[in-house]
């Protein structure tokens, strides 16, 4: 494993080439540093890189280690930590990257690269971060569910509408405006699916008589054990994990 030497430390990296990146990257994780250079670098061109970030690897290197050995003190956003996210609870990996802005990626897990301007408060960052990205996701999933029932089922809503919800987890006004609590994306994707659904059903059944369950029954067969997962862990899904969050 190649390293990078910096006074009397010694740091170890990985080093990995991608056809795709269209710049350099470094990324510090506790334990860890990959270097991510492109196609067609030389050595020379590696060399010239890490010796002008040197610096930043160094301090963030040793911040890490600090966390690591202070684990007990760290905030509650940290690599190791579990967010909840469509039913399950999946891990949370944090990094240092040289970019200029946070980014949030989800491959089996949440991974957020906190860009170098950041210093020891990260966790209000972190959570601002991950709590975008999950409305984001919860809008855009909202949106296809109600889009596929208007083409298969013509309930074609005046409005659709993701935000935070006091109460209830969504509803059907009178004009026909859609409003869905944006922590059904913490439930399993058939729970959105049935409350998107049962708020669509009412643009053609106002009340929750009888004709209002058939009708539902039609729109998505399934649904009684969708409701009955949402009636058991209904007061789970409005986590503290994200309070004092945009």
């Amino acid at each position: 494993m190649p390293t990078l030497q910096i006074g009397r430390k010694e740091i170890f990296y990985e080093l990995r080439r991608s056809a795709t990146a269209s710049e350099r990257r470094i990324t510090v994780t506790p334990g860890s540093v990959e270097v991510l250079a492109l196609t067609n670098d030389n050595d020379d061109d590696i060399a010239g890189f890490l010796e002008r970030k040197r610096q930043w690897v160094f301090n963030t290197v040793r911040e890490m280690e600090r966390i690591t050995a202070n684990r007990h003190a760290v905030p509650r956003f940290m690599t190791g930590s579990k967010i909840p996210y469509r039913g399950r609870k999946m891990p949370l990996t944090v990094r240092r990257t040289d970019a200029e802005r946070a980014v949030v990626t989800y491959r089996n897990g949440f991974i957020v690269d906190l860009p170098h301007w950041t210093r020891e408060d990260t966790d209000l960052l972190v959570a601002s971060e991950l709590k975008h990205w999950l409305k984001s996701r919860a809008r855009r999933d909202v949106h296809e569910i109600a889009n596929d029932y208007a083409k298969r089922f013509g309930l074609v809503p005046r409005s659709v509408r993701v935000a935070d919800m006091t109460r209830g987890w969504g509803s059907c006004g009178p004009q026909g405006n859609l409003l869905i609590n944006w922590n059904l994306i913490f439930a399993p994707k058939k729970v959105l699916e049935y409350v998107v659904a049962h708020e669509l059903a009412h643009l053609r059944v106002r009340t929750h008589g009888p004709e209002f369950w058939a009708y539902l029954g039609t729109l998505m067969p399934q649904n009684a054990s969708a409701r009955a997962w949402l009636e058991q862990h209904d007061t789970d899904l409005l986590p503290r994990l994200f309070d004092g969050g945009n």
